[in-house]
Protein backbone atom coordinates (compact mmCIF):
# COMPACT_ATOMS: atom_id res chain seq x y z
CA UNK A 1 0.00 0.00 0.00
CA UNK A 2 0.74 3.37 -0.58
CA UNK A 3 1.02 6.10 2.33
CA UNK A 4 1.68 9.52 2.96
CA UNK A 5 4.21 10.05 6.19
CA UNK A 6 4.14 13.24 7.54
CA UNK A 7 6.44 14.66 10.36
CA UNK A 8 9.13 17.02 11.62
CA UNK A 9 12.55 16.49 10.51
CA UNK A 10 15.51 17.40 12.50
CA UNK A 11 15.35 20.75 12.23
CA UNK A 12 11.62 20.74 13.03
CA UNK A 13 10.84 21.60 9.83
CA UNK A 14 7.64 20.02 8.34
CA UNK A 15 8.11 17.36 5.63
CA UNK A 16 5.55 14.89 4.11
CA UNK A 17 6.77 11.84 2.01
CA UNK A 18 5.42 9.27 0.23
CA UNK A 19 6.31 5.42 1.08
CA UNK A 20 4.86 2.21 0.10
CA UNK A 21 4.54 -0.53 3.28
CA UNK A 22 2.46 -3.23 4.24
CA UNK A 23 0.91 -1.68 7.03
CA UNK A 24 0.86 1.92 8.24
CA UNK A 25 2.47 1.21 11.35
CA UNK A 26 5.38 -0.19 9.09
CA UNK A 27 4.62 3.06 7.14
CA UNK A 28 5.33 5.02 10.35
CA UNK A 29 8.52 3.10 11.08
CA UNK A 30 10.17 3.76 7.87
CA UNK A 31 9.15 7.24 8.47
CA UNK A 32 11.02 7.17 11.94
CA UNK A 33 14.38 5.44 10.44
CA UNK A 34 14.15 8.76 7.91
CA UNK A 35 15.02 11.04 10.66
CA UNK A 36 11.11 12.15 11.17
CA UNK A 37 8.90 12.63 14.61
CA UNK A 38 6.08 11.04 12.71
CA UNK A 39 2.69 13.45 13.44
CA UNK A 40 0.29 11.33 10.93
CA UNK A 41 0.15 8.38 8.35
CA UNK A 42 -2.69 8.62 5.28
CA UNK A 43 -3.19 6.22 3.53
CA UNK A 44 -3.44 6.85 -0.49
CA UNK A 45 -4.34 3.43 -2.01
CA UNK A 46 -2.50 0.49 -3.59
CA UNK A 47 1.06 0.39 -4.99
CA UNK A 48 1.02 -0.93 -8.10
CA UNK A 49 4.15 -1.19 -8.28
CA UNK A 50 4.54 -3.82 -5.56
CA UNK A 51 1.09 -5.48 -7.41
CA UNK A 52 2.69 -5.57 -11.00
CA UNK A 53 6.84 -5.62 -10.17
CA UNK A 54 9.80 -4.25 -8.60
CA UNK A 55 11.50 -1.62 -10.77
CA UNK A 56 14.47 -2.84 -11.95
CA UNK A 57 14.06 -6.68 -11.76
CA UNK A 58 10.13 -6.78 -12.81
CA UNK A 59 9.44 -8.44 -9.76
CA UNK A 60 11.03 -9.37 -6.55
CA UNK A 61 13.95 -11.20 -6.72
CA UNK A 62 13.29 -13.90 -4.34
CA UNK A 63 15.22 -16.97 -5.99
CA UNK A 64 18.46 -14.66 -5.89
CA UNK A 65 17.19 -13.42 -2.60
CA UNK A 66 17.27 -17.21 -1.14
CA UNK A 67 20.56 -18.06 -2.92
CA UNK A 68 22.50 -14.86 -0.96
CA UNK A 69 20.75 -15.59 2.10
CA UNK A 70 21.74 -19.36 1.83
CA UNK A 71 25.28 -18.18 1.24
CA UNK A 72 25.76 -15.88 4.05
CA UNK A 73 23.70 -18.09 6.17
CA UNK A 74 26.38 -20.85 5.38
CA UNK A 75 29.33 -18.54 5.83
CA UNK A 76 28.46 -18.19 9.97
CA UNK A 77 25.95 -15.31 10.03
CA UNK A 78 23.22 -14.70 11.85
CA UNK A 79 19.59 -14.31 10.11
CA UNK A 80 19.68 -10.45 11.07
CA UNK A 81 23.33 -9.60 10.43
CA UNK A 82 22.32 -11.46 6.99
CA UNK A 83 19.26 -9.09 5.82
CA UNK A 84 21.39 -6.31 7.35
CA UNK A 85 24.05 -6.86 4.61
CA UNK A 86 21.69 -7.85 1.92
CA UNK A 87 20.09 -4.26 2.58
CA UNK A 88 23.64 -2.11 2.43
CA UNK A 89 24.18 -3.70 -0.84
CA UNK A 90 20.84 -3.45 -2.36
CA UNK A 91 20.66 -0.61 -4.60
CA UNK A 92 16.98 0.00 -5.78
CA UNK A 93 14.98 1.15 -3.51
CA UNK A 94 11.68 -0.75 -3.58
CA UNK A 95 13.30 -3.68 -2.36
CA UNK A 96 15.43 -1.75 0.31
CA UNK A 97 12.18 -0.64 1.68
CA UNK A 98 10.84 -4.64 1.65
CA UNK A 99 14.47 -5.66 3.15
CA UNK A 100 13.88 -2.67 6.04
CA UNK A 101 10.60 -3.87 7.17
CA UNK A 102 11.61 -6.79 7.72
CA UNK A 103 14.76 -5.92 9.45
CA UNK A 104 12.77 -4.09 11.81
CA UNK A 105 10.49 -6.57 12.57
CA UNK A 106 13.41 -8.93 13.93
CA UNK A 107 15.04 -6.15 15.79
CA UNK A 108 11.10 -5.81 17.63
CA UNK A 109 11.85 -9.90 18.59
CA UNK A 110 9.45 -11.17 15.72
CA UNK A 111 10.56 -14.08 13.98
CA UNK A 112 11.26 -14.66 10.81
CA UNK A 113 8.50 -16.35 8.99
CA UNK A 114 6.01 -13.30 10.65
CA UNK A 115 8.47 -10.83 8.88
CA UNK A 116 8.31 -12.43 5.79
CA UNK A 117 4.69 -12.84 6.01
CA UNK A 118 4.42 -8.63 6.58
CA UNK A 119 5.48 -8.56 2.81
CA UNK A 120 3.01 -10.44 1.13
CA UNK A 121 3.42 -9.08 -2.17
CA UNK A 122 7.18 -10.33 -2.22
CA UNK A 123 6.83 -13.89 -0.42
CA UNK A 124 4.66 -16.50 -1.48
CA UNK A 125 2.46 -18.34 1.50
CA UNK A 126 4.27 -21.74 0.60
CA UNK A 127 7.67 -20.08 0.99
CA UNK A 128 6.55 -19.00 4.35
CA UNK A 129 4.69 -21.99 5.32
CA UNK A 130 8.34 -23.64 4.71
CA UNK A 131 10.47 -20.89 7.07
CA UNK A 132 7.71 -21.29 9.54
CA UNK A 133 8.32 -24.93 10.06
CA UNK A 134 12.02 -24.34 9.45
CA UNK A 135 11.81 -22.47 13.01
CA UNK A 136 10.23 -25.17 14.34
CA UNK A 137 12.61 -28.06 13.66
CA UNK A 138 15.49 -25.60 13.82
CA UNK A 139 16.95 -26.29 9.81
CA UNK A 140 16.71 -23.14 8.39
CA UNK A 141 19.85 -23.92 5.56
CA UNK A 142 18.07 -27.18 4.65
CA UNK A 143 14.87 -25.40 4.39
CA UNK A 144 16.06 -22.62 2.01
CA UNK A 145 17.94 -25.36 -0.41
CA UNK A 146 15.07 -27.08 -0.52
CA UNK A 147 12.75 -24.28 -1.74
CA UNK A 148 15.72 -23.07 -4.17
CA UNK A 149 16.02 -26.34 -5.87
CA UNK A 150 12.12 -26.19 -5.50
CA UNK A 151 12.25 -22.82 -7.77
CA UNK A 152 14.81 -23.40 -9.89
CA UNK A 153 12.54 -26.93 -11.35
CA UNK A 154 9.63 -24.71 -11.82
CA UNK A 155 11.17 -22.06 -13.14
CA UNK A 156 12.74 -24.61 -15.46
CA UNK A 157 10.07 -26.47 -16.54
CA UNK A 158 7.67 -22.87 -17.01
CA UNK A 159 10.58 -21.88 -19.42
CA UNK A 160 10.72 -25.18 -21.46
CA UNK A 161 7.47 -24.57 -22.46
CA UNK A 162 7.55 -20.36 -23.36
CA UNK A 163 10.71 -21.27 -25.08
CA UNK A 164 8.75 -23.97 -27.26
CA UNK A 165 6.20 -21.71 -28.25
CA UNK A 166 8.56 -18.56 -29.31
CA UNK A 167 9.34 -19.50 -32.06
CA UNK A 168 5.52 -20.59 -33.35
CA UNK A 169 4.46 -17.12 -31.78
CA UNK A 170 6.94 -15.19 -34.16
CA UNK A 171 6.56 -17.55 -37.51
CA UNK A 172 2.63 -17.23 -37.09
CA UNK A 173 2.72 -13.10 -36.45
CA UNK A 174 5.84 -12.77 -39.40
CA UNK A 175 3.58 -14.76 -41.38
CA UNK A 176 0.47 -12.70 -40.61
CA UNK A 177 1.52 -9.16 -41.25
CA UNK A 178 2.74 -10.70 -44.67
CA UNK A 179 -0.72 -11.79 -45.87
CA UNK A 180 -2.27 -8.60 -44.04
CA UNK A 181 0.56 -6.61 -46.34
CA UNK A 182 -0.62 -8.81 -49.30
CA UNK A 183 -4.52 -8.24 -49.13
CA UNK A 184 -4.09 -4.37 -48.03
CA UNK A 185 -1.35 -3.39 -50.28
CA UNK A 186 -0.40 -5.23 -53.11
CA UNK A 187 -4.24 -6.51 -54.24
CA UNK A 188 -5.57 -3.57 -54.24
CA UNK A 189 -2.46 -2.44 -57.18
CA UNK A 190 -3.07 -5.56 -58.94
CA UNK A 191 -7.12 -5.11 -59.06
CA UNK A 192 -6.66 -1.46 -60.93
CA UNK A 193 -4.54 -3.45 -63.31
CA UNK A 194 -7.11 -5.74 -63.76
CA UNK A 195 -9.88 -3.28 -64.25
CA UNK A 196 -8.11 -1.66 -67.03
CA UNK A 197 -7.83 -4.37 -69.42
CA UNK A 198 -11.24 -5.34 -68.94
CA UNK A 199 -10.46 -9.36 -69.19
CA UNK A 200 -12.94 -11.92 -67.83
CA UNK A 201 -10.74 -12.84 -64.45
CA UNK A 202 -11.41 -16.80 -62.99
CA UNK A 203 -13.45 -16.83 -60.09
CA UNK A 204 -11.11 -17.16 -57.30
CA UNK A 205 -8.88 -14.28 -58.58
CA UNK A 206 -12.23 -11.98 -59.49
CA UNK A 207 -12.92 -12.38 -55.79
CA UNK A 208 -9.53 -11.49 -55.08
CA UNK A 209 -9.51 -8.25 -57.11
CA UNK A 210 -13.37 -7.82 -55.99
CA UNK A 211 -11.59 -7.72 -52.26
CA UNK A 212 -9.03 -5.23 -53.77
CA UNK A 213 -11.20 -2.96 -54.90
CA UNK A 214 -13.73 -3.08 -51.45
CA UNK A 215 -10.08 -1.95 -49.38
CA UNK A 216 -9.36 0.75 -51.82
CA UNK A 217 -12.85 2.39 -51.14
CA UNK A 218 -13.90 1.32 -47.79
CA UNK A 219 -10.13 0.73 -46.35
CA UNK A 220 -11.02 3.21 -43.55
CA UNK A 221 -14.18 1.23 -42.59
CA UNK A 222 -12.45 -2.37 -42.74
CA UNK A 223 -9.58 -1.12 -40.81
CA UNK A 224 -11.81 0.10 -37.92
CA UNK A 225 -13.51 -2.50 -37.95
CA UNK A 226 -11.01 -5.26 -37.44
CA UNK A 227 -9.08 -2.88 -34.78
CA UNK A 228 -12.11 -3.04 -32.85
CA UNK A 229 -12.38 -6.53 -33.21
CA UNK A 230 -8.71 -7.13 -31.70
CA UNK A 231 -9.59 -4.29 -29.11
CA UNK A 232 -12.73 -6.10 -27.94
CA UNK A 233 -10.99 -9.83 -28.42
CA UNK A 234 -8.21 -8.17 -25.83
CA UNK A 235 -10.89 -6.96 -23.43
CA UNK A 236 -12.61 -10.48 -23.80
CA UNK A 237 -9.10 -12.31 -22.69
CA UNK A 238 -9.22 -9.90 -19.86
CA UNK A 239 -12.17 -10.95 -18.72
CA UNK A 240 -11.82 -14.85 -16.29
CA UNK A 241 -14.95 -15.70 -17.32
CA UNK A 242 -13.77 -16.03 -21.04
CA UNK A 243 -9.97 -17.22 -20.22
CA UNK A 244 -12.07 -20.17 -17.80
CA UNK A 245 -14.20 -20.99 -20.91
CA UNK A 246 -11.35 -21.04 -23.46
CA UNK A 247 -8.97 -22.90 -20.19
CA UNK A 248 -12.12 -25.72 -20.66
CA UNK A 249 -11.90 -26.05 -24.00
CA UNK A 250 -7.82 -27.07 -24.14
CA UNK A 251 -9.15 -29.31 -21.23
CA UNK A 252 -11.66 -31.20 -24.03
CA UNK A 253 -9.28 -31.50 -26.31
CA UNK A 254 -7.82 -35.39 -25.63
CA UNK A 255 -4.36 -34.52 -26.41
CA UNK A 256 -3.90 -31.46 -24.89
CA UNK A 257 -5.97 -31.97 -22.06
CA UNK A 258 -4.13 -34.79 -20.54
CA UNK A 259 -0.94 -33.35 -20.99
CA UNK A 260 -2.50 -29.88 -19.03
CA UNK A 261 -3.51 -32.49 -16.48
CA UNK A 262 0.20 -33.98 -16.06
CA UNK A 263 1.53 -31.26 -15.96
CA UNK A 264 -0.90 -29.73 -12.91
CA UNK A 265 0.33 -33.29 -10.83
CA UNK A 266 3.72 -32.78 -11.38
CA UNK A 267 3.47 -29.43 -9.66
CA UNK A 268 1.18 -30.56 -7.47
CA UNK A 269 3.51 -33.29 -6.23
CA UNK A 270 6.38 -30.87 -6.35
CA UNK A 271 4.78 -28.43 -4.22
CA UNK A 272 3.49 -31.08 -1.84
CA UNK A 273 6.94 -32.79 -1.65
CA UNK A 274 8.65 -29.33 -0.43
CA UNK A 275 6.27 -28.95 1.80
CA UNK A 276 5.74 -32.59 3.23
CA UNK A 277 9.74 -32.57 3.81
CA UNK A 278 9.70 -29.32 5.11
CA UNK A 279 7.85 -31.05 8.27
CA UNK A 280 4.19 -29.79 7.22
CA UNK A 281 1.32 -32.30 8.08
CA UNK A 282 -0.26 -33.80 5.09
CA UNK A 283 -3.57 -31.85 5.07
CA UNK A 284 -1.87 -28.53 6.20
CA UNK A 285 -0.13 -29.07 3.24
CA UNK A 286 -2.79 -29.83 0.50
CA UNK A 287 -4.83 -27.26 1.90
CA UNK A 288 -1.62 -24.75 0.50
CA UNK A 289 -1.39 -25.56 -2.55
CA UNK A 290 -4.79 -26.22 -3.90
CA UNK A 291 -4.26 -22.97 -5.05
CA UNK A 292 -1.72 -24.71 -7.69
CA UNK A 293 -4.89 -26.94 -9.62
CA UNK A 294 -7.32 -25.79 -12.18
CA UNK A 295 -10.80 -25.24 -10.88
CA UNK A 296 -11.83 -28.88 -11.98
CA UNK A 297 -8.67 -30.46 -10.27
CA UNK A 298 -8.99 -28.40 -6.60
CA UNK A 299 -12.80 -30.03 -6.49
CA UNK A 300 -10.98 -33.31 -6.88
CA UNK A 301 -8.49 -32.47 -4.52
CA UNK A 302 -11.41 -31.68 -2.11
CA UNK A 303 -12.82 -35.20 -2.65
CA UNK A 304 -9.25 -36.44 -1.68
CA UNK A 305 -8.36 -34.80 1.59
CA UNK A 306 -12.67 -36.29 2.75
CA UNK A 307 -11.13 -39.61 1.61
CA UNK A 308 -8.17 -39.29 3.92
CA UNK A 309 -10.42 -37.61 6.41
CA UNK A 310 -12.27 -40.97 6.31
CA UNK A 311 -9.59 -43.31 7.13
CA UNK A 312 -8.04 -44.09 3.76
CA UNK A 313 -4.33 -44.03 2.64
CA UNK A 314 -2.75 -41.13 0.49
CA UNK A 315 -2.36 -43.59 -2.59
CA UNK A 316 -6.19 -44.63 -2.37
CA UNK A 317 -7.23 -41.25 -2.21
CA UNK A 318 -5.12 -39.86 -4.77
CA UNK A 319 -6.35 -42.99 -7.18
CA UNK A 320 -10.23 -42.49 -6.33
CA UNK A 321 -10.21 -38.87 -6.54
CA UNK A 322 -8.27 -39.21 -10.32
CA UNK A 323 -5.47 -37.72 -8.90
CA UNK A 324 -2.87 -40.35 -9.83
CA UNK A 325 -1.26 -41.58 -12.70
CA UNK A 326 -0.08 -45.56 -12.52
CA UNK A 327 3.37 -44.43 -11.83
CA UNK A 328 2.94 -41.65 -9.59
CA UNK A 329 0.23 -44.51 -7.61
CA UNK A 330 3.33 -47.00 -7.50
CA UNK A 331 5.43 -44.28 -6.34
CA UNK A 332 3.00 -43.32 -3.21
CA UNK A 333 2.46 -46.48 -2.29
CA UNK A 334 6.21 -47.02 -1.91
CA UNK A 335 6.32 -43.57 0.04
CA UNK A 336 3.78 -44.90 2.63
CA UNK A 337 5.72 -48.13 3.04
CA UNK A 338 9.01 -46.56 3.48
CA UNK A 339 8.04 -43.38 4.97
CA UNK A 340 10.03 -41.17 2.48
CA UNK A 341 6.86 -39.44 1.23
CA UNK A 342 7.85 -35.98 0.54
CA UNK A 343 10.99 -37.53 -1.62
CA UNK A 344 9.31 -40.13 -3.40
CA UNK A 345 6.41 -36.96 -4.29
CA UNK A 346 9.89 -35.47 -5.98
CA UNK A 347 10.30 -38.65 -8.01
CA UNK A 348 6.76 -38.28 -9.60
CA UNK A 349 7.32 -34.70 -10.32
CA UNK A 350 10.20 -35.14 -11.78
CA UNK A 351 9.08 -38.51 -13.76
CA UNK A 352 6.26 -36.40 -15.20
CA UNK A 353 7.84 -33.52 -16.26
CA UNK A 354 10.69 -35.48 -18.21
CA UNK A 355 7.39 -37.11 -19.89
CA UNK A 356 6.01 -33.41 -20.53
CA UNK A 357 9.66 -32.17 -21.86
CA UNK A 358 9.70 -35.16 -24.42
CA UNK A 359 6.20 -34.26 -25.41
CA UNK A 360 6.68 -30.81 -26.12
CA UNK A 361 9.87 -31.55 -28.25
CA UNK A 362 7.80 -33.92 -30.45
CA UNK A 363 4.87 -31.62 -30.56
CA UNK A 364 7.57 -28.69 -31.62
CA UNK A 365 8.86 -30.96 -34.15
CA UNK A 366 5.58 -31.77 -35.45
CA UNK A 367 3.71 -28.74 -34.97
CA UNK A 368 6.67 -25.37 -36.65
CA UNK A 369 7.03 -27.75 -40.14
CA UNK A 370 2.85 -27.94 -40.34
CA UNK A 371 2.81 -24.04 -39.11
CA UNK A 372 5.30 -22.98 -42.24
CA UNK A 373 3.60 -25.28 -44.55
CA UNK A 374 0.09 -23.63 -43.97
CA UNK A 375 1.60 -20.39 -43.99
CA UNK A 376 3.74 -21.04 -47.26
CA UNK A 377 0.19 -22.41 -48.75
CA UNK A 378 -1.64 -19.37 -47.69
CA UNK A 379 0.80 -17.07 -49.13
CA UNK A 380 1.22 -18.80 -51.56
CA UNK A 381 -2.59 -19.04 -52.88
CA UNK A 382 -3.00 -15.25 -52.51
CA UNK A 383 0.07 -14.76 -55.37
CA UNK A 384 -0.67 -16.99 -57.49
CA UNK A 385 -4.38 -16.10 -57.65
CA UNK A 386 -2.87 -12.52 -58.28
CA UNK A 387 -0.50 -13.55 -61.28
CA UNK A 388 -2.95 -16.45 -63.03
CA UNK A 389 -4.50 -13.61 -65.54
CA UNK A 390 -1.13 -12.44 -66.56
CA UNK A 391 -0.19 -15.80 -67.33
CA UNK A 392 -3.41 -16.02 -68.99
CA UNK A 393 -3.21 -12.76 -71.09
CA UNK A 394 0.83 -13.94 -71.96
CA UNK A 395 -0.32 -17.24 -73.60
CA UNK A 396 -3.15 -15.26 -75.41
CA UNK A 397 -0.32 -13.23 -76.46
CA UNK A 398 1.87 -15.95 -77.85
Amino acid sequence: MNYKVQGLDSSNRFVSLDLTAATAHDAEQLGAERGLRVLGVTNTGTSWNLSFGLSGSGKFPLLLFNQELLALLEAGLSIVEVLETLLEKEPRAEIRQILGAIVSRLHEGQALSSAFESQPLAFPDLYIATIRSSERSGSLVESLRRYIAYQMQVDLMRKKIIAASIYPALLMLVGGMVVVFLLTFVIPKFSHIYADTGRELPLASWLLMKWGGMMEIHGGVIAGVVTGGALLSVYALSRPQVRSGLRELLWRIPVVGERMRIYQLSRFYRTLGMLVSAGIPLMLAMEQVADLLDTRLQRKLAAAKNHIREGQSLSQAMERSELSTPVSLRLLRVGERTGQMGGMMHRIADFHEEELNRWIDWASRLFEPLLMTAIGIIIGTIVVLMYVPIFELAGSIQ
